[in-house]
């Protein structure tokens, strides 16, 4: 238990680290060394693109991630142990959560990059955190891509060429070929592949239980859940006003969690 605990503040902090990292190489890094387009006009340079594309999908991130740690799944306060909540909770709705000690509604799974659980309050913003998480990973391994690709005039036409990166470059870096900050950009580029495609994983694997209305909890118990359309499935967790969530880092409004909170 002690190491759980320890993981829960560990991995937020390194979150929040990778986050930082990611966002000084952007915009002091990969931006100032985008190539100018002469036609362009100033509003409409590639780095000011770029980096208002980038400041989109980092607000997201990282606007879903405060709601996810901020809105946490209801507290049922009648349970407070174990004997309790075998008493006065139904478990297919509910769990114990030795990490954060509570009984929780809706219960999906403890999220250590969160340090809270995942329930039907936070549910939307887990999904699109892991979404626009995904989307900046994977923006920046493109961008860094291109960075060493003109500074160290590689060429990534051929398929292989990203796998052989990372030994050719060790072998280079020993040698004095290749500088420390490179180096260090190219371990992020694999580093931003794994999360992007991590994060990518767990937003499709949880949009598939969304749509069957069920939680990652019930689906290892192995509980039945009651068969209702994937539409009102996704409107339960999403809510009516889904596209404003989509664009703009909000809390559930109108979605069926909210008007139970609200009641």
């Amino acid at each position: 238990m002690l190491a759980l605990r320890l993981l829960n503040v560990v991995a937020p902090a390194y979150f929040l680290c990778i986050s930082l990292v990611t966002f000084v190489l952007q915009l002091f890094l990969f931006l100032p060394s985008m190539p100018e387009d002469p036609a362009a006009t100033p509003l409409l340079s590639p780095a000011l693109l770029h980096g208002a594309l980038f400041l989109f999908l980092s607000a997201n991130a990282l606007g879903n991630y405060v709601l996810v740690v901020q809105n946490s799944p209801d507290d049922v306060g009648a349970c407070q142990g174990p004997s309790a909540r075998r008493a006065l909770c139904p478990p297919p709705s509910t769990h114990f959560c030795r990490v954060c000690a509570r009984v929780t509604l809706r219960h999906d799974h403890h999220c250590f990059f969160t340090g809270n659980c995942i329930g039907s309050r936070n549910m939307r913003n887990f999904v699109l955190f892991c979404l626009y998480t995904s989307l900046a990973c994977l923006y920046s391994m493109v961008a860094g891509v291109a960075y060493i690709s003109a500074v160290l005039s590689i060429s990534f036409a051929h398929p292989l060429a990203f796998l052989t990166l990372l030994p050719t470059s060790i072998s280079q870096f020993f040698s004095g070929a290749v500088l420390g900050s490179e180096m260090f950009v190219i371990l992020m580029l694999y580093l931003w592949f794994a999360v992007g495609l991590a994060c990518a994983g767990f937003c499709c694997h949880q949009l598939l239980l969304i749509l069957r209305g069920q939680t990652r909890h019930q689906v290892r118990k192995g509980v039945a859940v009651r068969a209702q359309p994937w539409r009102k499935n996704l409107q339960e967790v999403f809510g009516k006003r889904w596209l404003l969530g989509l664009l703009v880092p909000m809390f559930n409004v109108g979605s069926e969690s909210s008007k139970l909170q609200d009641k």
